[in-house]
């Protein structure tokens, strides 16, 4: 038995985009009458009625059932001359695979009528054959239904029975021609000559007798057949699917790509199916947008005042959190009134995320008003430098606003400024000359940085940075050392490209000094680090190498304050920690002849600290501009490159070694600063340091939450200032089990006299009054905290999202102040009466010691 392959390809298997090329339209309709232009002067106004190849577009559309599947594509401008031929590919916004079998193609053709567009004809196809179920292809001949026509199917070929028309002639050969195009019809170069000359003529004489319109398509011309197939979607694996209450328990990220159902595997018993349309965009809510944000009505939004019940709406979603997410009808609210909230300056912020920056006239509506709106403050500006403000004009417009801060501001958040380059857009492009223009939508401010060659196009916001760090030297420094350890920890990112530029044109001798400073005390370190010997001989070598090497030297500027100018080393104050990474304590004397005493590390990476150290800077500076001293201890610390840096040693004690030598707090700062006369025997204003500096490292630490806290790690300086160090675990992070929201060891409540003394309702008072300020100030810590999501330290890289949320969280932002104060007296009481953190603390004293 003779058996026959056969070759095809099933439509659900192809999976690009469903395209059509508009060849031509071919046909005239008879002219208007000399008589007819002037009895019927409108008619004047459609150019098709006195010219024969007037002006036209084509709409294409997919529909089924008469009602469209996507938006209409329509044909590009083509000023026509003797015939209408556009020869332009269309891709409509569906693919093969989704297309359904009984589905046609909608072609509309539009003319101007000197009010609007008018629908000059009509023509339609099926996208699948009837017969066979097969995918059309190749060339397609249409008939065009005008004004004067009845509606044309073309997929209807009228002929009479038994009799060949003349237009059914000239079907057979559209037919043979299309056979010939898929090479199903042997080619001769003699015979295809002759055979298309005839054609030719034909098709000329028939187009001067007829008044019929003919368009001429191509759709996508595929080797194998395609035919018609549903999508079929794999069958979920039910053993792979968690129950419910391991779902919620565990995995939250694999809980939302399941919908719940019910099945008869027991009593109620859950398992996840999988929704393929769950990803889906809703029709009806892009179409409402659409209807609710209709670029007609922007005149009527200008004059648009919201009722008092709008008001209070309006007014509760701006004070959101910058972090809040917005739902589609606050989107929409603010979009409604965007022109009553131009005075408002926390309404930019809440109008550019209810923008979708992928529809260019909303876009472009949206950015005009930027000019217009009222300035907005410097946290909000940190906010449009995030992750999610990508467009170009947006961040211009941020800059332009930190133009307006300090030097002394900038500094704060320069950290964070830093970390918002790496959302910047920055290539290498190439120019023969510099490029001066001014920002518009979507374009970069280009700068001549190497007029020899490439231009770096940097970013407004690196642009400004740089601009900055030439006018003070500060900056310049900070700048420098945050360029280099990021770029030095990712050599192909974009710090190397702007380290380069910065080094290239804007180093000054001062911070040349620096660097070959820096690389010094590497070299120090590292040579004491390698030695093999105990603490003792590697204390003596280090001492040996200042005495010889760094005894004296030219003034040089401190990376770590570069208002300290240092002249040389004081070996005898210099020693090693006693550590894996052995860490030194350089005691420098600064040129007005005072002692400067920092640790310098290499083998560690100090970002995490360093970004504490930073934040714990900006609240301090935060409550003093409320007149509220809480005498913290934001002691300074700069990261060198990925694995090195400085801390400044604060001479202190820790509790651990307090408790031990002098039983308790209080003898050691009556040890330090007695007064007989007080009732605890401390003078006053060391009492004060030590309650006001407890409160405000209670409040930050629970904030940030700061974990792996220990009796070694909170430090007392003689003068009764209180603070923490050692910073490797944040966001709620603790390497011991079940830790606490807030560490209050009882010896710091007996140290100001008892749960029922003056001392402790202070510290109380304290607490409260800093967390009340922090909170009013949660957009600014929180923006912050956003610029840091995409940076390697290791608690944020861990889960960006989560550690931004894991601060907000602690801000308690949907509470009254009231309730919040409740709230935070709450976590104080039950931290003064928890015992496991005692217990523990207990256990990690012995190791401590039988470690030593």
């Amino acid at each position: 038995m003779e058996s026959r392959n056969v070759t095809f390809t099933l439509s659900s298997d192809l999976d690009i985009p469903f395209r059509v090329r508009i060849c031509s339209l071919e046909g005239r309709k008879p002219l208007i009458t000399e008589s007819d232009k002037i009895t019927h002067a409108s008619k004047l106004k459609k150019l098709s009625n006195f010219l024969p190849a007037s002006d036209l577009f084509a709409s294409v559309v997919v529909t089924l059932n008469n009602e469209p599947l996507t938006i209409p594509v329509t044909t590009s401008y083509v000023a026509f001359k003797s015939t209408r031929k556009w020869n332009e590919w269309l891709t409509l916004p569906i693919k093969i695979n989704q297309i359904p079998i009984h589905s046609k193609l909608e072609i509309t053709f539009w003319e101007y009528d000197g009010n609007e567009n008018c629908v000059f004809g009509t023509s339609s196809t099926d996208i699948f054959n009837d017969e066979d179920c097969t995918l059309k292809r190749g060339r397609q001949k249409l008939r065009v239904a005008t004004e004067r026509s009845t509606t044309v199917d073309s997929n209807d070929i009228e002929t009479e029975t038994g009799t060949e028309t003349p237009q059914s002639q000239n079907d057979n050969i559209e037919e043979l021609i299309k056979r010939y195009e898929d090479g199903e019809i042997t080619s001769s170069v003699w015979l295809n000559n002759l055979t298309f000359r005839k054609i030719e003529q034909l098709g000329k004489s028939k187009l001067s007798k007829s008044s019929q319109f003919t368009l001429f398509i191509d759709l996508i011309q595929f080797d194998t057949p395609v035919v018609f197939s549903e999508y079929i979607y794999p069958a979920p694996n039910i053993s792979k699917y968690q129950p419910l209450s391991q779902l919620q328990a565990g995995n939250t990220t694999q809980g939302n790509q399941y919908l719940e159902s019910k099945v008869s595997t027991g009593p109620g018993s859950l398992i996840k199916i999988f929704d393929p349309e769950q990803y889906f965009n809703d029709c009806i809510e892009q179409k409402y947008r659409k209807l609710e944000r209709s670029h007609k009505d922007g005149n009527f939004d200008r004059e648009l005042k919201p009722t008092a019940r709008i008001r209070d709406e309006l007014i509760h979603i701006l004070n959101y959190s910058s972090v809040q997410e917005l739902t589609q009808y606050e989107k929409n609210l603010i979009w409604r009134f965007r022109y009553f909230l131009v005075n408002n300056k926390k309404g930019l912020n809440k109008l550019l995320k209810s923008i979708n920056f992928n529809d260019e006239l909303e876009t472009k509506e949206a950015l005009k008003l930027l000019n217009r709106w009222v300035d907005i403050d410097i946290d909000d500006s940190l906010e449009l430098l995030g992750p999610k403000f990508k467009n170009i004009t947006v961040r211009t417009y941020a800059v332009d606003r930190l133009r307006k801060a300090s030097d002394e501001e900038i500094e704060l958040y320069l950290l964070q400024l830093v970390q918002a380059l790496s959302y910047d857009e920055l290539e290498l492009a190439s120019s023969p000359t510099s490029t001066n223009r001014n920002i518009s939508d979507n374009e970069y401010s280009i700068v001549d940085l190497n007029t020899r060659g490439a231009v770096p196009t940097l970013s407004p916001l690196s642009s400004f940075l740089i601009e900055r760090a030439k006018s003070n030297e500060n900056l310049g420094s900070y700048l420098y050392w945050y360029l280099y350890t990021e770029a030095k920890d990712n050599p192909t990112s974009i710090y190397s490209k702007i380290l380069d530029h910065y080094t290239k044109n804007n180093i000054t001798s001062k911070l040349k000094k620096e660097i070959e400073f820096v690389d010094i005390l590497v070299q120090l370190c590292t040579k004491v680090k390698q030695s093999k010997e105990t603490t003792p001989k590697k204390i003596e070598l280090l001492r040996h190498l200042l005495e010889t090497k760094l005894k004296s030297f030219p003034q040089v500027s401190l990376p770590l304050d570069p208002n300290i100018k240092v002249v040389g080393t004081i070996p005898s104050d210099s020693f090693v920690f006693k550590s894996s990474l052995s860490p030194l304590k350089i005691t420098f004397k600064s040129a007005s002849g005072e002692s400067y005493p920092l640790m310098f590390k290499v083998g560690d990476d100090l970002r995490q600290d360093q970004l504490v150290i930073q934040i714990i800077q900006l609240m301090n500076q935060l409550l003093l501009n409320e007149n509220v001293d809480l005498k913290l201890t934001p002691y300074k610390i700069i990261a060198t490159g990925p694995t090195e840096g400085a801390i400044q040693f604060v001479p202190n004690s820790t509790l651990a070694k307090v408790l031990a030598e002098y039983h308790g707090i209080l003898p050691f700062l009556q040890h330090h600063y007695p007064d007989q006369g007080q009732e605890l025997g401390v003078k006053d204003w060391v009492m004060d340091n030590f309650v006001r500096s407890c409160a405000g490292y209670c409040v930050i630490t629970y904030i940030l939450g700061v974990g792996d806290r220990h009796l070694d790690n909170l430090l007392i300086c003689p003068n009764g200032v209180f603070f923490h160090a050692d910073f490797g675990y944040i966001f709620g992070q603790d390497p011991k089990p079940f830790p606490p929201l807030m560490k209050l060891p009882p010896q710091i409540i007996d140290a100001f006299g008892g749960a029922s003394s003056v001392n402790y309702n202070k510290f109380r008072n304290y607490c409260f009054v800093a967390y009340t300020i922090l909170r009013k100030n949660s957009n600014l810590i929180l923006n912050l905290f956003e610029l840091m999501k995409n940076s390697t330290i290791p608690d944020i890289a861990r889960d960006p999202e989560g550690s931004v949320l894991k601060v907000k969280e602690k801000f308690c932002l949907d509470m009254s102040e009231e309730e919040a104060i409740l709230h935070f007296q709450n976590l104080i009481n039950d931290s003064v009466s928890a015992l496991l953190p005692m217990v523990i603390d207990r256990l990690h004293s012995l190791a401590q010691y039988w470690r030593a």
